[in-house]
């Protein structure tokens, strides 16, 4: 892959990587602090620990991206007990990280970065790391209700929303 490509599909990420990362701080902000160990199975994560998995994700991939080092995964840091604090963490790589992205060249996104799965473009990388925290949301979505409480909206109005919206206009 050439540069001007790779900088061409970087400027069409950054966006989406944006967006994403604001839905995410409201999916991980509706779990209710009293329920992070809610789990829908026992093989599952626990709603703190898919919460801390989507974050951690994130800074993991991007800095991948920009060293082109396979960083260890960080591990959820004692002072992390509820979603919020989750947040609170998430906030600030989100604006460091999203400077990084911003500042690589073409070049750094055209290069090769070996991983698991082979040797990919390192833009490959940040469309997988969209992908990554896609696919772990909708299922940190899928624990709220059952722990009572309430799905944001993501790619639309949620039903929690439009009842809220009623109730509201009934009062």
């Amino acid at each position: 892959m050439k540069g001007e490509k790779a900088d061409a599909i970087l400027e069409f990420l950054i966006p989406a990587v944006e967006q994403e990362a604001g839905l995410t701080r409201k999916v991980i902000e509706a779990v209710p602090a009293d329920k992070g160990d809610y789990r829908p199975d026992r093989r599952s994560m626990s709603a703190l620990e898919l919460a801390w998995h989507i974050a951690a994700s994130e800074t993991f991939f991007t800095t991948w991206v920009v060293t082109g080092e396979f960083p260890e995964f960080s591990k959820m840091p004692e002072h992390i007990k509820t979603s919020k604090d989750v947040v609170v963490w998430y906030d600030g790589q989100m604006a460091a990280n999203h400077a990084k992205l911003k500042a690589l060249t073409g070049e750094q996104c055209a290069r090769e970065l070996a991983s698991p799965m082979g040797s990919l473009p390192a833009i490959a990388f940040i469309q997988m790391m969209n992908n990554h925290t896609i696919h772990h949301r909708g299922q940190l979505t899928s624990y709220l209700r059952p722990m009572g409480a309430k799905v944001p909206s993501i790619y639309g109005t949620s039903l929690d929303d439009e009842e809220a919206e009623e109730a509201a206009a009934k009062a």
